[in-house]
Protein backbone atom coordinates (compact mmCIF):
# COMPACT_ATOMS: atom_id res chain seq x y z
CA UNK A 1 0.00 0.00 0.00
CA UNK A 2 1.09 3.64 -0.53
CA UNK A 3 0.41 5.95 2.66
CA UNK A 4 -0.16 9.49 2.45
CA UNK A 5 2.40 11.91 3.51
CA UNK A 6 2.97 14.90 4.86
CA UNK A 7 6.77 16.74 4.62
CA UNK A 8 8.40 19.57 5.40
CA UNK A 9 11.77 21.61 6.08
CA UNK A 10 12.72 22.07 9.64
CA UNK A 11 15.73 23.36 11.05
CA UNK A 12 17.78 20.90 13.59
CA UNK A 13 20.03 22.39 16.42
CA UNK A 14 23.88 20.51 16.68
CA UNK A 15 26.60 21.49 19.08
CA UNK A 16 29.06 24.10 18.09
CA UNK A 17 27.64 24.92 14.34
CA UNK A 18 24.47 26.50 12.80
CA UNK A 19 21.26 24.83 12.85
CA UNK A 20 21.07 22.42 10.41
CA UNK A 21 18.16 22.19 7.50
CA UNK A 22 16.65 18.82 7.26
CA UNK A 23 13.63 17.82 4.65
CA UNK A 24 11.36 15.40 6.46
CA UNK A 25 8.11 13.53 5.07
CA UNK A 26 6.49 10.83 6.93
CA UNK A 27 2.69 9.20 6.75
CA UNK A 28 -0.21 11.36 7.58
CA UNK A 29 -1.98 10.74 10.91
CA UNK A 30 -0.79 10.14 14.32
CA UNK A 31 0.91 6.73 14.15
CA UNK A 32 4.82 5.84 14.77
CA UNK A 33 7.37 4.43 11.84
CA UNK A 34 10.42 2.97 11.13
CA UNK A 35 12.97 5.81 10.54
CA UNK A 36 15.09 5.91 7.19
CA UNK A 37 18.06 8.17 7.25
CA UNK A 38 19.03 9.94 3.30
CA UNK A 39 21.79 10.50 2.10
CA UNK A 40 22.53 13.17 -0.69
CA UNK A 41 24.20 13.19 -3.62
CA UNK A 42 27.00 15.38 -4.29
CA UNK A 43 24.50 18.35 -4.78
CA UNK A 44 23.33 18.15 -1.24
CA UNK A 45 19.66 18.42 -0.73
CA UNK A 46 18.07 18.98 -3.97
CA UNK A 47 14.52 18.37 -5.50
CA UNK A 48 15.51 14.89 -6.82
CA UNK A 49 16.57 14.04 -3.06
CA UNK A 50 13.46 15.72 -1.65
CA UNK A 51 11.12 13.51 -4.05
CA UNK A 52 13.17 10.45 -2.68
CA UNK A 53 12.43 11.05 0.87
CA UNK A 54 8.46 11.38 0.16
CA UNK A 55 8.96 8.22 -1.75
CA UNK A 56 10.34 6.44 1.35
CA UNK A 57 7.53 8.02 3.64
CA UNK A 58 5.11 6.44 0.99
CA UNK A 59 6.16 3.16 1.59
CA UNK A 60 5.44 3.67 5.49
CA UNK A 61 8.25 5.14 6.90
CA UNK A 62 9.61 8.43 8.60
CA UNK A 63 12.45 9.80 5.87
CA UNK A 64 14.56 12.47 6.99
CA UNK A 65 17.42 13.97 4.51
CA UNK A 66 19.68 16.38 5.99
CA UNK A 67 21.71 18.95 5.18
CA UNK A 68 25.52 17.66 5.79
CA UNK A 69 26.63 20.94 4.62
CA UNK A 70 25.18 23.02 6.90
CA UNK A 71 28.49 23.99 8.57
CA UNK A 72 29.71 25.89 5.11
CA UNK A 73 27.37 28.49 5.51
CA UNK A 74 24.64 30.05 3.92
CA UNK A 75 23.27 29.06 0.23
CA UNK A 76 23.45 25.26 0.77
CA UNK A 77 19.64 24.40 1.97
CA UNK A 78 18.37 23.89 -1.31
CA UNK A 79 21.33 22.09 -2.35
CA UNK A 80 23.30 22.97 -5.95
CA UNK A 81 22.32 22.80 -9.33
CA UNK A 82 23.70 20.02 -11.24
CA UNK A 83 26.01 21.96 -13.56
CA UNK A 84 29.91 21.83 -14.69
CA UNK A 85 30.24 25.49 -13.39
CA UNK A 86 28.56 24.34 -9.64
CA UNK A 87 31.18 21.08 -9.48
CA UNK A 88 33.88 23.23 -8.02
CA UNK A 89 31.74 24.48 -5.39
CA UNK A 90 30.65 21.24 -4.76
CA UNK A 91 34.05 19.30 -4.00
CA UNK A 92 35.06 22.60 -1.63
CA UNK A 93 31.74 21.62 0.40
CA UNK A 94 32.11 17.73 0.30
CA UNK A 95 36.32 18.52 1.64
CA UNK A 96 34.68 20.57 4.64
CA UNK A 97 32.83 17.55 5.33
CA UNK A 98 34.38 15.48 8.77
CA UNK A 99 33.61 12.29 9.68
CA UNK A 100 33.01 13.06 13.40
CA UNK A 101 30.63 16.16 12.07
CA UNK A 102 28.99 13.32 9.80
CA UNK A 103 28.32 11.14 12.92
CA UNK A 104 27.06 14.02 15.01
CA UNK A 105 24.65 15.23 12.52
CA UNK A 106 23.54 11.85 11.60
CA UNK A 107 22.69 11.37 15.08
CA UNK A 108 21.15 14.94 15.32
CA UNK A 109 18.75 13.91 12.77
CA UNK A 110 17.73 10.71 14.16
CA UNK A 111 16.93 12.48 17.45
CA UNK A 112 15.04 14.92 16.05
CA UNK A 113 12.97 12.13 13.96
CA UNK A 114 12.10 10.58 17.35
CA UNK A 115 11.10 13.34 18.96
CA UNK A 116 8.93 15.42 16.75
CA UNK A 117 8.16 12.86 13.94
CA UNK A 118 7.15 9.90 15.65
CA UNK A 119 9.91 7.69 14.30
CA UNK A 120 10.62 4.77 16.19
CA UNK A 121 13.78 2.29 17.38
CA UNK A 122 14.07 1.37 14.38
CA UNK A 123 16.24 2.82 11.33
CA UNK A 124 17.65 2.52 8.19
CA UNK A 125 19.80 4.36 5.47
CA UNK A 126 19.52 4.65 1.84
CA UNK A 127 21.82 6.65 -0.10
CA UNK A 128 22.79 7.78 -3.55
CA UNK A 129 26.62 7.92 -5.21
CA UNK A 130 28.13 9.99 -1.79
CA UNK A 131 25.21 9.23 -0.16
CA UNK A 132 26.25 6.09 -0.66
CA UNK A 133 29.34 6.58 1.20
CA UNK A 134 27.43 8.50 4.01
CA UNK A 135 25.38 5.39 3.98
CA UNK A 136 28.31 3.25 4.57
CA UNK A 137 29.83 5.49 6.60
CA UNK A 138 26.56 5.50 8.61
CA UNK A 139 26.54 1.43 9.01
CA UNK A 140 30.27 1.54 10.71
CA UNK A 141 28.97 3.77 13.50
CA UNK A 142 25.02 3.91 14.07
CA UNK A 143 22.87 1.35 15.24
CA UNK A 144 21.25 0.24 11.96
CA UNK A 145 18.92 -2.70 10.80
CA UNK A 146 20.04 -2.04 7.00
CA UNK A 147 21.34 0.31 4.66
CA UNK A 148 20.33 0.34 0.43
CA UNK A 149 23.61 1.75 -1.15
CA UNK A 150 23.47 3.01 -4.56
CA UNK A 151 26.71 3.54 -6.19
CA UNK A 152 28.86 4.40 -3.33
CA UNK A 153 32.32 6.49 -4.18
CA UNK A 154 35.05 6.49 -2.77
CA UNK A 155 35.25 3.64 -0.93
CA UNK A 156 38.34 1.78 -1.59
CA UNK A 157 40.38 5.20 -2.24
CA UNK A 158 41.48 8.27 -0.26
CA UNK A 159 39.66 10.23 -2.14
CA UNK A 160 37.91 12.56 0.10
CA UNK A 161 37.67 13.86 3.24
CA UNK A 162 35.71 11.14 4.49
CA UNK A 163 38.29 8.92 3.27
CA UNK A 164 40.96 9.85 5.31
CA UNK A 165 43.36 8.71 7.04
CA UNK A 166 42.31 5.46 6.11
CA UNK A 167 39.66 4.90 3.16
CA UNK A 168 36.70 3.87 4.81
CA UNK A 169 36.40 0.39 3.48
CA UNK A 170 39.08 -0.42 6.09
CA UNK A 171 36.01 -0.10 8.91
CA UNK A 172 33.65 -2.71 7.28
CA UNK A 173 34.76 -4.81 10.33
CA UNK A 174 32.22 -2.53 12.17
CA UNK A 175 29.11 -3.30 10.02
CA UNK A 176 29.24 -6.81 10.97
CA UNK A 177 30.23 -5.98 14.54
CA UNK A 178 26.55 -3.90 14.45
CA UNK A 179 24.73 -6.81 11.98
CA UNK A 180 23.67 -4.30 9.41
CA UNK A 181 22.40 -5.71 6.56
CA UNK A 182 23.85 -4.11 3.56
CA UNK A 183 22.48 -3.74 0.15
CA UNK A 184 24.59 -2.34 -2.64
CA UNK A 185 23.47 -0.77 -6.13
CA UNK A 186 26.39 -0.82 -8.82
CA UNK A 187 26.22 -0.06 -12.37
CA UNK A 188 28.46 -2.26 -14.55
CA UNK A 189 30.13 1.04 -16.54
CA UNK A 190 30.42 3.42 -13.82
CA UNK A 191 33.22 5.79 -14.63
CA UNK A 192 33.17 6.53 -10.61
CA UNK A 193 33.58 2.92 -9.33
CA UNK A 194 34.91 0.01 -11.64
CA UNK A 195 34.68 -3.72 -11.57
CA UNK A 196 38.02 -3.95 -9.29
CA UNK A 197 36.49 -1.34 -6.68
CA UNK A 198 33.00 -3.02 -6.75
CA UNK A 199 35.26 -6.31 -5.85
CA UNK A 200 37.47 -4.56 -3.12
CA UNK A 201 34.12 -3.63 -1.54
CA UNK A 202 32.66 -7.22 -1.92
CA UNK A 203 35.75 -8.65 -0.54
CA UNK A 204 35.90 -6.41 2.30
CA UNK A 205 32.05 -7.30 3.48
CA UNK A 206 32.88 -11.12 2.63
CA UNK A 207 35.81 -11.25 5.17
CA UNK A 208 34.48 -9.10 7.53
CA UNK A 209 31.60 -11.68 7.61
CA UNK A 210 28.69 -8.98 7.05
CA UNK A 211 25.20 -9.65 5.90
CA UNK A 212 25.17 -8.27 2.38
CA UNK A 213 24.01 -8.66 -1.40
CA UNK A 214 25.68 -6.94 -4.06
CA UNK A 215 23.56 -5.95 -7.53
CA UNK A 216 25.27 -4.90 -10.94
CA UNK A 217 23.10 -3.84 -13.48
CA UNK A 218 24.36 -4.79 -17.04
CA UNK A 219 24.97 -1.52 -19.35
CA UNK A 220 23.81 1.19 -16.33
CA UNK A 221 25.91 4.27 -15.85
CA UNK A 222 26.32 6.14 -12.76
CA UNK A 223 23.46 8.12 -11.25
CA UNK A 224 21.24 5.29 -12.94
CA UNK A 225 18.59 5.99 -10.55
CA UNK A 226 17.30 9.25 -11.28
CA UNK A 227 14.22 9.94 -13.83
CA UNK A 228 15.22 13.09 -15.98
CA UNK A 229 18.65 12.64 -16.16
CA UNK A 230 20.67 11.55 -19.34
CA UNK A 231 21.76 8.59 -17.56
CA UNK A 232 18.79 7.19 -16.66
CA UNK A 233 18.20 3.51 -16.88
CA UNK A 234 14.54 2.74 -15.80
CA UNK A 235 14.83 -1.16 -15.59
CA UNK A 236 17.74 -0.61 -13.15
CA UNK A 237 15.48 2.35 -11.37
CA UNK A 238 12.86 -0.03 -11.05
CA UNK A 239 14.52 -3.42 -10.06
CA UNK A 240 16.48 -1.20 -7.14
CA UNK A 241 13.82 0.16 -5.54
CA UNK A 242 11.86 -2.95 -5.41
CA UNK A 243 14.81 -4.01 -3.46
CA UNK A 244 15.38 -1.39 -1.20
CA UNK A 245 11.01 -1.87 -0.12
CA UNK A 246 11.88 -6.21 0.26
CA UNK A 247 15.40 -4.82 2.35
CA UNK A 248 13.22 -2.64 4.72
CA UNK A 249 10.39 -4.50 5.00
CA UNK A 250 12.37 -7.07 5.81
CA UNK A 251 14.66 -5.49 8.36
CA UNK A 252 12.49 -2.29 9.49
CA UNK A 253 9.07 -3.62 9.00
CA UNK A 254 6.03 -2.66 6.77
Amino acid sequence: MAYETVAREVEIATAGAAPMTAYVARPAGGDRHPLVLVGSELWGLTEDVRGVVRQVAALGYVAIAPNLYHRSGAGTARGLTESAANRERAFELLGQLTRDGVEEDLRSAIAHARSHEQATEETGVLGFSLGGHIAYFAATRLDLAAAAIFYPGWLPVAGTALSRPEPLLAATGAIAERDVRIVLFFAELDHVIDAEQRAQIGDALEAAGARHEEVVYPGARHAFFFPGREPYDKAAAEDSWTRVRELFAAELGR
